[in-house]
């Protein structure tokens, strides 16, 4: 209780403080007049109530999964008054409706305890906010307490439980933030460019559309509170992303509604090629299509587009085989141009202006443009004099409550507004410093400690830095065994340790992105990746029996790619390799060097590393003795590419901008 009160207080108190507007929060006495399920049509709702139904279908039908907007405040007052525990609430309550306040159980791995996925559109969030998260898992103990950095320019609180969730919840709101429905079957959190504002390759800043998106899908008109029952059924999770440059920082081919931005060939107005259906699960891992649609960059424009969207999947997706339930299926079934003239039937009849309907894709930008990647991290001039951004890493993206708070004193000291923003690749970017106080932030000692960063399993990560390296500065890592409970293999402290490893044996002119995913649900996106290392089963021979055990292990992915010419890496270069660092490091090395323009350090120290290994696996040392055989490749980092090609959806038969 003494908690709860604390975090409230501290909440109100930063807000008022830092001048920040307080939106109306989750109160006990709300009362919501209309549930997800009331806005289903007749058609729909006969098929969430069908015995095919999935199970998700049947909980929802069964109580509303808003019902967790005030369901979360009666269990966590009884728990605080001892007339309730955790493992008394209702199951399908513990583990999925409360979801739609943000709250994923952790039950296999953490009983009890969950796991709190924010809204944070753009990735954009101040000091106030960053010192909250550490006031709201620092309790927790450093070993649960921790942030996360996601893949969505998210932010995820770990350790919490259901008597603090309130408190916490509340604390958002009066922070201009919040947590509900960003789990289970909602729309997820809007990504745009992280460089928005400041970008001087900037062709549209995204911050006004992530900000409208996020209106749309949270927050409810009538009440003008966080929660809004019309999105409150989906079939499924949905992503949306809005690309800002060519780079496309936000990956909008891996998103339900990709938004990539391109001027109109004869006005010149800017605007958007539309593309829809990508995705990654555990059956079925796809590229976005285009929409053949271009619309102009308005925001009333675009927020009409991605609602026509959403009303048609919601009404029309599938509720039966949960495999299938994602908008691609949706998209296939109805065919592309059929599907584009109902979402222009829609958008018509919400008022959109006529003019700005029915124009095709245009043409993308053919003027040779060399991607930026890497230009997220390290100092780098911005279009506005005197300014200069700072790129932070952070070691897979964990954030203890300590540097946390580090990042907040550093915004509050060097940054206007004390803003941060986050990126795709978990890291973080100091906007708007003073050009002159650069040296002064690199010198600061946050920036500059080898250890210092989160624990698990009794391994401390690396700290913030603002130069990490080549490698390690480009991992990005799901959150693996320690928490999840999908996860084969732990991953975080893994990606850190390997990156730090690979580092200091191979020498690299340009970034190496590497990204470690626990499952073949690949919320690490491993097929985006240059090198995508997924769990997996993996055996090797038991020397004392002769016998083939199991052991934790891994496949390979190579050749994803970002940016204009993205692709997915679908199938895996190598399968089942044991994550032993004998037999891993020179597998990545081995590729490293043949596939991107990697050299090794030290030849002969690289061999003798491997060299005790050779026994126990001979595949390991015969990899090793490649790699170190390996000729110097040159420093232009060739693509994998040609080497293991990317599945192109039929759908998809060229690049659509």
């Amino acid at each position: 209780m003494v908690f709860f009160n604390r975090l409230l207080l501290a909440a109100f108190n930063v807000a008022l403080v830092s001048g920040l507007a307080l939106t109306p929060s989750m109160s006990a006495g709300r009362v919501e007049k209309r549930t997800g399920t009331s806005f289903l049509p007749p058609d729909a709702l006969a098929r969430a109530m069908d015995k095919k139904a999935n199970p998700f279908e049947k909980l929802k039908i069964e109580k509303d999964g808003t019902s967790a907007f005030t369901d979360v405040y009666e269990f966590a007052k009884q728990i605080r008054a001892g007339t309730l525990t955790w493992e008394e609430i209702e199951k399908n309550d513990m583990d999925q409706r409360l979801k739609f306040v943000g709250l994923l159980h952790r039950g296999k791995r953490t009983p009890g305890k969950f796991m709190m996925r924010l809204r944070v559109p753009n990735g954009i969030v101040n000091a106030a906010q960053m010192r909250f998260y550490a006031d709201s898992v620092e309790p927790y103990g450093p070993e649960l307490g921790v942030v996360d950095i996601t893949t969505r320019q998210n932010i995820q609180l770990r350790g919490v439980v259901v008597e603090d969730a309130p408190a916490i919840i509340d604390g958002l709101h009066a922070l201009n933030q919040t947590s509900l429905q960003s789990a289970l079957d909602s729309v997820r959190n809007m990504v745009g460019n992280p460089l928005a504002g400041i970008d001087e390759a900037e062709l549209v800043d995204t911050r006004p559309f992530t900000n409208a998106l996020n209106d749309l899908v949270s927050l409810n008109p009538d009440t003008n509170e966080r929660g809004r029952p019309q999105w409150g059924n989906l079939p499924r999770k949905f992503n949306i992303a809005v690309s800002g440059n060519r780079d496309d920082f936000a990956h909008t081919h891996i998103n339900d509604i990709g938004l990539q931005p391109v001027a109109h060939a004869e006005t010149q107005a800017m605007g958007f090629n539309v593309c829809l259906g990508g995705y990654m699960s555990i059956k079925r891992t796809c590229e976005a299509v285009p929409m053949n649609l271009w619309v102009p960059a308005e925001v009333n424009v675009v927020v009409a587009l991605c609602e026509a969207v959403l009303r048609i999947f919601r009404d029309a997706g599938a509720r039966g085989d949960r495999q299938k339930a994602r908008l691609m299926w949706l998209v296939e079934a109805k065919g592309v141009d059929a599907f584009r003239e109902e979402v222009l039937a829609e958008m018509a009849s919400y008022g959109v202006d006529p003019s700005a309907l029915k124009i095709p894709a245009q043409p993308r930008d053919r003027r040779p443009y060399e991607g930026r990647q890497g230009a997220l991290l390290g100092v780098h001039a911005q279009p506005q004099a005197g300014l200069s951004r700072v790129g932070v890493h952070v070691p897979s993206g964990r954030l203890s409550a300590a540097q946390c708070r580090d990042l907040a004193d550093l915004a509050e000291k060097y940054v206007p507004g004390a803003e941060m923003r986050l990126t795709v690749d978990q890291n973080v970017i100091f906007p708007n410093v003073n050009s002159d106080q650069v040296g002064a932030l690199l010198a600061e000692p946050c920036l500059n400690t080898k250890g210092g960063g989160t624990e698990g399993g009794g391994v401390a990560m690396g700290g913030l830095s603002v130069a990490p390296g080549n490698v390690v500065g480009h991992v990005v890592s799901c959150t693996g065994a320690q928490f999840c409970g999908l996860a084969l293999v732990e991953t975080k402290n893994n990606a850190d340790r390997v990156a730090r490893l690979l580092d200091g044996l191979v020498e690299l002119d340009s970034p190496l992105r590497i990204h470690w995913t626990g499952c073949p649900n690949s919320c690490g996106q491993v097929q985006v990746a240059d090198i995508g290392i997924m769990g997996a089963p993996a055996r090797v021979k038991d020397e004392a029996t002769g016998k083939m055990m199991a052991v934790p292990g891994c496949d390979l992915f190579v050749g994803g790619a970002i940016g204009e010419e993205s692709h997915l890496s679908l199938e895996p270069f190598k399968k089942g390799v044991p994550l032993d660092d004998a037999v891993l490091i020179p597998e990545l090395l081995a590729i490293i060097t043949s596939q991107f323009g990697g050299r090794l350090k030290d030849k002969k120290e690289a061999a003798e590393a491997k060299a005790p290994e050779a026994k126990a696996a001979p595949a390991a040392a015969a990899a090793a003795a490649a790699a170190a055989a390996a000729p110097k490749q040159p420093s232009k980092a060739p693509k994998a590419a040609a080497a293991m090609p990317s599945k192109r959806h039929p759908l998809s038969p060229q690049r659509p901008w």
